[in-house]
């Protein structure tokens, strides 16, 4: 049976078709719209359909065509702050089209679907590091948007039998260790990438979005999670559906807490670059500090992070920024 990956030819979806295809997974194909994605990360070999994921017809004809079984679903808009400007686009993205696509695929004969989803669910956590069972009180429509559509699929599967593993991701960075693909899309909001494209020229400076928030050093916290780990965790998820695990949601992070300062300091350490930060005004929609609880995804799936190292990911980041700026001038 084949997995269909939607998202695909971006930035995490494209490290999930990687992780998939190093496995043997050779059955995978790619639905995406290329909105912000790319035809070239997609691998040769694997299938390549352009398209709306809220397109039912499309995603009916795509599923019986390649007998596929199982959906990875990527596809969605993550700008936190951009979610706030645009609410309506945010929910019709992230939650209308899900509901859309998760419709066509399990009348279509998916048995096992992985949803990413975001530790923006939790809003402003009371503790951390998070659990999965705190509360859910996410403070913008990003994180509102993949909440609903958390509920749709827990709902769905259990009127319609199907099962699914919800993985809530903290920062995602890095990129993939041999060069094949990283994060490409030109404005990215991604702090790991900005402070890259400053340390090679690429921008004028950084900016830090507050330093008045109540952590250490008054910069927000986070927890950066290493793309290819991540995208085991999907593999991972994936088997265990299909060794007839059980529906499961479950975090993605090292638990290893980074302020944003931190971050600037080990981008300009590893690349040698003394770049120009500048400290702006707060963001909105910014929580000030949340740092995955991770105990649970290793014990169900067995997952072994191999990358959770800052210095490592900052230099995976580099490279690609590099070899993504030589790809563009040619």
């Amino acid at each position: 049976m084949a997995v269909l990956v939607t998202g695909g030819a971006g930035y995490i979806g494209s490290h999930m078709v990687l992780a998939l295809l190093d496995a043997g997974h050779e059955a995978v194909v790619v639905l995406d719209d290329l909105s912000t994605g790319f035809d070239w990360a997609v691998p040769e070999g694997v299938t390549l359909v352009v398209g709306d994921v809220a397109d039912q017809d499309l995603v009916t004809r795509t599923i019986r065509e390649h007998k596929i079984d199982a959906l990875a679903h990527f596809a969605a808009k993550i700008v936190v702050p951009e979610s706030v400007s645009d609410p309506l686009g945010y929910y019709l993205a992230n939650t209308v089209k899900t509901r859309a696509l998760i419709e066509a695929a399990v009348k279509a004969g998916v048995r096992h679907v992985i949803f990413s989803s975001t530790a923006a669910v939790y809003g402003e956590p009371e503790v951390v590091p998070v659990t999965e069972t705190v509360s859910l009180n996410p403070i913008n429509p990003y994180g509102r948007s993949k909440l609903m559509s958390e509920w749709m699929i827990a709902d769905a599967a259990a009127a319609l039998g199907f099962t699914y593993v919800v993985l809530r991701y903290f920062n995602v960075a890095g990129a993939d260790p041999k060069g094949r693909s990283g994060q490409s899309t030109p404005n990215a909001t991604h702090l790991i990438k900005v402070a890259t494209q400053a340390a090679l020229g690429q921008r004028e400076r950084l900016d830090v979005y507050g330093t008045d928030y109540p952590t250490p050093d008054g910069s927000c916290l986070r927890d950066y999670i290493q793309v290819t780990d991540l995208a085991e965790a999907h593999r991972l998820a994936l088997d265990y559906l299909r060794g007839d695990g059980e529906s499961l949601v479950l975090n993605c992070g090292y638990g290893l807490g980074y302020s944003v300062l931190e971050v600037v300091e080990v981008v300009k350490k590893v690349s040698g670059k003394d770049f120009p930060v500048r400290i702006s005004p707060r963001r909105p929609g910014d929580p000030a500090r949340i740092v995955a609880a991770a105990d649970k995804i290793r014990e169900r799936l067995g997952w072994v992070p191999r990358y959770d190292d800052l210095e490592t990911i900052v230099t995976q980041a580099l490279a690609w920024e590099d070899h993504l700026s030589k790809r563009n001038r040619v």
